[in-house]
């Protein structure tokens, strides 16, 4: 309906027009819905990386203070003890959906309900109604840049979250201010203002095979790998010490997580090397995700980083993959209208030193990995610790081509078939 409203409406009157309407749909999803968070204390969670794995923290604390949560992201949407995958392509859906989840939360005699809120989000009045108590700022990075217009468009979006907890008594903003945009969050007119960082933390320790770190009397150690898990669990901990929440059940929630879905998800098999999904898309964030793999001798997997968008990124994309891997393999990804090869052949123009090969299929590209791997391990395993690293959708549910085709996937059940097959065959 939108997209035909589009076409016959002129431009600038659509944009004049546009937020109104937004803004009309977010209140009557609230009224038919009553108001639902009034009864509830929201804890929402922004920024452009560790969304989904901070509310997943936040939830799993909660819930072992003995609390019942309901939790909405990226992965999944869960009420008490019930959830479901998200299917939406979306971590944020819409207006109605959002406010029927709230309900849903409420009649379930949920306390409290963490919710991932994002630009894109923001930018079509969905976070509107929804009065968060918290608000965590992870960090800020360029991404959707074409879909805001700019970068300081894409940080307003994120501001005008946070500027929901203004002048509201009680409500709390939590900001890592390891990231330079947190002081923007941190000036905003609201009481309560925590800044956390990991020079909070001491005898920090991260690998591949998980993370621990001390913060006062605070000791955690954690299967969740990498530093940059370190700080999405800090911004957890500040929330829940805001709470009031005692920390033994603080540490008993963040311990209990053995991993979480699409993030630095380790997939077992018996071949003798790593092998492991992560969403990881930015630079920034592929980056994080090689340096866990540091010790590893690296074959990457990595795609088209989304049709249509953040074009910038793709070199960079290609230049990371290029210093940290030893062998890169590109593939299909969500190339919506664009053309899938000719997206992969710009991040290809960043790798210009190891090997490289464009398999557009891909189950081929993962299925050529693990055989690569399998024979690394059988030639070289006693010389190198040795990694396939897949990344670009993580849980993401469906691959997005052109004339709006959505093929049904999910990178860690394609990667166990294809080990099964694999194994079998050996």
């Amino acid at each position: 309906m939108i997209s035909l409203i589009k076409k016959i409406i002129p431009k600038p009157i659509f944009a004049f027009f546009q937020p109104i309407y937004h803004f009309i749909l977010a209140l009557l999803g609230a009224i038919l819905y009553r108001f639902p968070t009034r009864k509830l204390s929201v804890v929402a969670v922004t920024g452009t990386k560790g969304k989904s794995t901070t509310t997943e923290l936040v939830s799993a604390i909660l819930e072992t203070a003995g609390y019942k949560t309901a939790l909405q992201n990226t992965l999944r949407f869960k009420i008490g003890d019930k959830e479901k995958r998200n299917l939406f392509k979306m971590s944020m859906p819409g207006r109605f959906f959002m406010q029927k989840f709230l309900r849903d939360a409420v009649d379930a005699g949920c306390s409290h309900v963490v919710l991932e809120i994002t630009s894109e989000g923001a930018k079509q009045f969905r976070h509107k109604f929804i009065y968060p108590d918290a608000l965590i700022f992870t960090n800020l990075a360029p991404e959707h840049i074409e879909s805001h217009g700019s970068f300081n468009n894409y940080l307003k979006a994120k501001l005008s979250i946070a500027e929901e907890l203004e002048n509201r008594e009680g409500a709390v903003m939590i900001a890592n201010i390891d990231d330079k945009e947190a002081e923007k969050f941190l000036a905003l007119n609201i009481k309560n203002k925590i800044p956390y960082s990991l020079n909070d933390a001491i005898a920090v320790k991260a690998s591949e095979k998980g993370s621990s770190f001390q913060i006062g009397k605070l000791v955690i150690h954690s299967k969740l790998p990498g530093i940059f898990n370190i700080s999405n669990m800090l911004g957890a901990i500040a929330y829940a010490k805001f709470a009031g929440i005692r920390e033994e059940d603080i540490k008993n929630g963040l311990e209990q997580i053995n991993f979480i879905r699409g993030r630095m998800e380790k997939i077992e098999n018996e071949c003798g090397f790593e092998m492991v999904v992560d969403y990881a898309h930015t630079p920034d964030s592929l980056k994080a995700v090689y340096e866990t793999y540091n010790s590893h001798k690296k074959i990457c997997i990595l795609g088209n980083t989304g049709g249509g968008r953040d074009r910038w990124k793709r070199g960079e994309m290609g230049k990371i993959a290029d210093k940290y891997c030893d062998q890169i393999i590109l593939t299909n990804e969500d190339p919506y209208d664009e053309d899938p090869r000719t997206i992969l052949e710009e991040i290809k123009k960043g790798v210009t030193k190891k090997p490289c090969q464009i398999i557009m299929d891909r189950r081929e590209a993962i299925s050529s990995a693990i055989k690569d791997a399998k024979n690394l391990v059988e030639t070289q395993g006693n010389k190198y610790k040795i990694a396939v690293l897949l990344t670009g959708k993580g849980t993401d549910p469906y691959i997005m081509e052109a004339g709006g085709k959505k093929t049904p996937w999910d990178d860690a059940t394609v990667v166990r078939e294809e080990l099964e097959k694999i194994m079998l065959s050996s």
